[in-house]
């Protein structure tokens, strides 16, 4: 079992009110590692939009937000996180930092390295997608194609080298860089911000669990601090088809490891959880829930047909609000939205070319579509 190291703060200088719509990162440095300014591609500051068109369930009622963070420099959550890790690369002299990712953490971690002057070695998977592969070497990043199972060991073999820094897990139980859910606790500072209060819940597509922990520490602070009145549950969302933090937390152990079984929910498709998602769940009073993949299809419709379109994971998240039990606080519902959809391999379709005259629209938007104009 590995533990992650934890950053404590001098609270006592810190803001003694929410920031408004004022920049995150820059408004909230007295709760923030050290940060470079060097890497600020100006990740945050992300809309609250509100999704209860989409929702099924009694939450619906309550109001349901989506943070919508596609809308950060490389259109995805990750760019909180890098910010600070990357940040902590340059700060320690490094030239070259490493990274291993199945798609949008590799992607930010070339882009803030890119902008910091470093190199970046991304570590992923032959199956990445095209997106993530082309995103990648845009940012002039260095993939190396490896199996899934291979990408924990080359990490362990590059950090042999000098000068490169990780800014990715290291160990088989998940620990991650000390900074990295420092940079998503700006999450929780903008909700509050957005609301003026801690919602009663916020619903959070996971993985390894560094998101889910950071929104919760963001949120303890916030509360510690006086700035609001309670902590939100946190809900984690895990396919179906692994969810280890789900079964950590049934089995009341600190983390689990389970099998990789396939799921189209390739964001949170994670084998382990990590302890600082335990953590967070048992403090707040929160839960996990799991979510079938053609459930997590529906609801990514369901978005779209709201102008929004996410990640299949992200969705998995929407598709649980129907799943939320007790809530202890009275207030909406926050959804976290990590990334675009338009990253994600996309099915090749079949087009079939219309004819320019209004008879011949008027067809074919009967036989393809059912629509009558």
């Amino acid at each position: 079992m590995q533990y992650p190291l934890e950053l404590d703060f001098d609270y006592a200088a810190a803001p003694d009110r929410l920031g408004g719509a004022k920049p995150a990162f820059r408004h909230w440095q007295a709760l923030l590692p050290p940060l470079s300014t060097a890497v600020d591609l100006g990740a945050g500051d992300t809309p609250l939009i509100e999704i209860g068109a989409a929702v099924r369930g009694a939450v619906r009622e309550r109001g349901v937000f989506l943070k919508d963070e596609s809308r950060n420099p490389t259109w995805s959550h990750k760019d909180r996180l890098n910010t600070c890790t990357v940040s902590a690369a340059l700060q320690e002299g490094a030239s070259t930092v490493i990274v291993s990712s199945s798609g949008n953490h590799g992607v930010s971690a070339a882009a803030h390295a890119s902008r910091a002057g470093l190199r970046c070695v991304v570590i992923t998977m032959p199956e990445v997608s095209a997106a993530f592969r082309e995103m990648i070497l845009a940012y002039g990043a260095y993939p190396i194609f490896l199996p899934a199972e291979a990408r924990w060991p080359a990490m362990r073999a590059l950090m042999q080298h000098d000068s490169v820094y990780p800014v990715s897990n290291l160990t088989p139980v998940h620990t991650g860089h000390p900074w990295g859910p420092e940079g998503y606790k700006t999450m929780a500072y903008e909700i509050a911000a957005d609301l003026g209060e801690a919602p009663a819940a916020v619903v959070v597509p996971t993985g390894y669990g560094e998101m889910l922990f950071g929104i919760f520490k963001g949120f303890r602070e916030l509360r510690d601090l006086g700035l609001v009145s309670h902590l939100p549950q946190i809900i984690s969302v895990e396919p179906a088809a692994r969810g280890p933090l789900h079964r950590a937390i049934e089995a009341g152990v600190p983390a689990v490891s389970v099998e990789p079984r396939p799921t189209l929910q390739s964001g949170t498709a994670c084998t382990v959880n990590s302890y600082r998602a335990v953590i967070a769940l048992r403090d707040s009073g929160g839960y996990p829930l799991l979510v079938e993949d053609d459930e997590a299809v529906r609801a990514q419709q369901a978005l779209a047909r709201q102008g929004l379109w996410q990640e299949l994971s992200p969705s998995a998240a929407v598709a649980a609000l129907g799943k939320i039990g007790r809530l202890d606080h009275d207030g909406p519902v926050v959804v976290v939205g990590c990334s675009t959809g338009l990253k994600e391999p996309a099915a090749q379709r079949e087009v079939r070319v219309a004819a320019p005259d209004l008879a011949s629209i008027r067809r074919y938007l009967k036989a393809e579509y059912g629509f009558d104009l």
